[in-house]
């Protein structure tokens, strides 16, 4: 290919060559090939090549094909960027068409909004299908301006849940949208939950962890709050009635109360108080005669660690059957529990 017909495809720093060549060059009105080489050795001619993608040389004009000028160098900035000026218009015309389209449903949207809120057989939905119910998450995620509340019993969340709701909630804080989120205790030992936690927490969320009683529910400015629905797994209650979503709002606050920030690292010492006030949990509702299924599921651990912890307990009071620990405790004192154990 010849040296002129380069595609304008250069973006890299000249090389020594080249810089040598283009002082050269700019110190005549035109030159020759031969002219170069002779004066700067066997590299002009790669120097010239590159120096023409560049646009900082063109064919002097009148003086025949072989020979080569200067381009000054905001004429050749010019002709560099010139395709991509047009692309950049181009862009911001097609953005201006896609918003034009967009926006010409909001009228037909606000519309169907209001005749949703007016119609008060829709302030509490159950929405059974797990697929719908994560698409209406993302939908009142978009759409939140002022303030985000979540409560998410059941210790470390899942990797596939994490992973879906990391772009959306840092969307959600790039907006400036406040965000506030309480897990429970045995969340703090789950390494997938603590990496989210310090990627959000980075960009101003605000993370606490509470040993019990927590409510899975999720509150959009204070507007539209979201239920988990018992023994329905993927199914959610959507509550729009207000004096409801105030309730929920003000059981959140009151947990918020309580809670303790979330670490991204534990230390050794935190992690025997928390296993310690765990341990305690355990106490109260082993004394209440729950199961250990049921115990395990409010505190948001597995079964195998809840049984471990319910042993370590009997043999501290020292009885032999859980009938027999159930009343011990139900009249003693808070049991003592061993030191040495420091996780969950």
């Amino acid at each position: 290919m010849p040296a002129d017909a380069v595609e304008p495809t250069y973006g890299g720093d000249l090389s020594p060559a080249a810089r040598r060549l283009y002082a050269y060059a700019v110190e005549r009105h035109s030159f020759a090939a031969a002219e170069a080489t002779a004066a700067l050795g066997a590299g002009a001619g790669a120097a010239i090549t590159e120096l023409a993608a560049a646009h900082l040389l063109q064919r002097a004009p009148g003086s025949g094909p072989e020979r080569w000028c200067a381009v000054a160098p905001r004429a050749a900035a010019a002709r560099a960027l010139a395709p991509l000026a047009l692309l950049v218009r181009e862009t911001h015309d097609e953005m201006d068409r896609l918003r034009g389209r967009l926006e010409a449903l909001v009228p037909a949207y606000e519309a169907g909004a209001a005749h949703r809120r007016r119609g008060s057989a829709e302030q509490l939905e159950l929405v059974t299908d797990l697929g719908a119910v994560r698409g209406l998450i993302a939908e009142l995620a978009a759409a939140c301006e002022r303030e985000l509340l979540t409560s998410q019993p059941g210790g470390g969340r899942p990797l596939e849940s994490l992973q879906e709701a990391i772009g959306r909630d840092e969307s959600l804080l790039a907006r400036g949208v406040r965000m506030r989120t309480i897990y429970q205790h045995t969340a703090r030992y789950s390494r997938p939950t603590a990496a989210y936690v310090e990627r959000v927490t980075a960009l101003g969320a605000q993370v606490r962890t509470l040993g019990d009683g927590l409510m899975r529910m999720l509150i959009f400015d204070a507007h539209t709050g979201l239920m988990e629905v018992p023994d329905r797994t993927g199914a959610a209650l959507v509550v729009r009635e207000p004096s409801v979503v105030h309730f929920m709002t003000s059981a959140f606050e009151r947990s918020w109360l309580g809670a303790e920030p979330f670490p991204t690292t534990v230390s050794p010492d935190a992690a025997r108080s928390l296993s310690d006030e765990l341990r305690q949990t355990i106490v109260r509702l082993l004394s209440e005669g729950l199961e250990d299924k049921v115990i395990a599921r409010r505190l948001g651990m597995s079964e195998r660690t809840c049984q471990r912890h319910i042993a370590e307990i009997m043999r501290a009071v020292g009885a032999k059957s859980r009938f027999q620990a159930g009343y011990l405790l139900s009249a003693a004192a808070p049991v003592p529990v061993p030191e040495d154990k420091a996780g969950s």
